[in-house]
């Protein structure tokens, strides 16, 4: 694949060890996509009381129009990102979010209730975000711990917007409606530099290659014919991650309410505290998958690992309905339980099923799929919650936790069973990150 960058510094860069390049990687992806969750999750601190919009609570009209612009979004990605070439992702990650703001100061000027036209026009660019960042991280020996420092930045920068968020309300005296456009301003030029240094990253080279296949731009008709060979699978897979997304979703977008609801009267920081502690284990846990060796066993035992998170899921969302749990304690245990399936999905799920079949394609098609039906799912819960029997936010979570949690858990068995029948255990190389392919084991 041809390279984004062949400057002196990437050149530097690419003649580093492992532990040079990891830490480089690391740092300009989490930077990239941590300033990106300042254009785009700022917004979710505000309540928005006392407006409404055709009989819909003001904050609920608001999530959907920005998860509808960022769900078309992954529906126009699963082309557009998957046919990218990767000389044009940083030029299209900076002009991306560049419209993003531009939205966030429209929802500002016009009066409410009919800035909600702002949101979608904020998450419809913000989309394309992920998979461009993606891009240069996968299909590398290394892809899951690499991955996983990049998904760290949207388990804590959510957790931390809504802090500053919740900060320039309270205590600043800002507005709800001016807050989200003046928290994307503090982070553009952070955003700029974040880019720069991703884009120095070097193309995967041989030995990633080999152990994990070229990644090449997808066509339409590569496209089709990788999920007429794996439709059953990828079809299951897309079902588990709606599940993810709904849940996950709704437990970030409503943080504010959630905790309150608890009876929890959560000071500014405490979103920050949970989503610290989620983020570490998460993070561990996930960027651990780099010492499995086997592309198939890697993906088989990383669905196991789903199913049970969701199994613990809807425990824990049935004993805090009992009243079992303090409110930190659950909302850690819930976001854990579901952030490492999710980026479980993003890191080894996908990765290692493109290792495993050695088809060529990317990163970017499968995620783009699984994310396009995902928040379509979402946007499809929140519209059924609002226009049918109207609960209170934190019922409707458990609620939800529990039944998901159970489809979930199964869809994610019988996801194992078929890969473990497609794919057969045939005589992979088993290759130990930072050993020769003669010394492995």
């Amino acid at each position: 694949m041809s390279q984004r960058s062949s400057g002196r510094l990437a050149e530097w860069l690419a003649r580093q060890n492992t532990a040079v390049f990891s830490v480089w990687a690391v740092a300009a992806a989490f930077s990239t996509y941590f300033c990106m969750y300042a254009f785009r999750k700022p917004f979710s601190a505000g309540t928005f009381e006392g407006t409404e919009l055709a009989g819909l609570e003001y904050k609920t009209v608001l999530v959907v129009s920005q998860v509808l612009g960022y769900m078309i979004s992954k529906f126009i990605g699963i082309k557009v990102i998957s046919e990218m070439p990767p000389e044009r992702r940083s030029a299209a990650i900076i002009g991306l979010i560049a419209v993003a703001e531009l939205a966030l100061i429209g929802f500002g000027l016009v009066p409410a209730p009919w800035n909600f036209v702002f949101l979608f026009l904020n998450g419809l660019p913000l989309g394309m975000i992920f998979g461009l960042v993606l891009g240069y991280l996968e299909g590398r020996k290394l892809t899951e711990a690499l991955t996983a420092g990049l998904c760290a930045s949207f388990i804590i920068s959510s957790g931390i917007m809504k802090s500053i968020g919740r900060y320039m309300i309270e205590d600043l005296g800002v507005s709800e409606y001016w807050m989200p456009a003046l928290t994307g301003g503090l982070f553009f030029v952070p955003l700029v530099v974040s880019v720069w240094l991703l884009r120095q990253i070097p193309a995967p080279n041989a030995e990633d290659i080999r152990q994990r296949s070229e990644r090449v731009p997808m066509r339409a008709s590569d496209r089709r014919a990788f999920f007429a060979q794996y439709g059953i699978g990828l079809s299951l897979l897309v079902i588990v991650y709606i599940a993810l997304t709904v849940l996950r979703t709704m437990r970030d977008d409503f943080a504010v309410e959630i905790w309150h609801a608890l009876g929890h009267d959560a000071p500014p920081e405490i979103y920050t505290y949970s989503e610290t502690c989620v983020m570490f284990v998460v993070v561990a846990l996930n960027g651990a998958a780099i010492w499995i060796s086997r592309n198939r066993s890697a993906l088989l035992i990383t669905l196991g690992m789903v199913a049970g998170c969701f199994a613990v899921a809807g425990l824990a969302a049935f004993a805090q309905m009992r009243g079992g749990l303090p409110p930190f304690q659950f909302m850690v245990l819930s976001g854990i339980c579901l952030y490492i399936p999710y980026v479980a999905m993003h890191t080894t799920i996908f990765e290692r099923l493109i290792a495993a079949t050695r088809e060529p394609a990317n990163l970017g098609f499968l995620m783009y799929v699984a994310d396009a039906a995902g928040y379509l799912g979402y946007v499809a819960v929140m519209l059924w919650r609002q226009y049918g029997e109207r609960v209170d936010i934190l019922e409707f979570y458990l609620t939800c936790s529990i039944v998901i949690a159970v489809g979930a858990s199964l869809a994610a068995v019988t996801t194992a069973g078929y890969f473990a029948w497609r794919l057969p255990n045939t005589a992979e190389a088993a290759v130990v990150p930072g050993v020769e392919p003669a010394e492995a084991v």
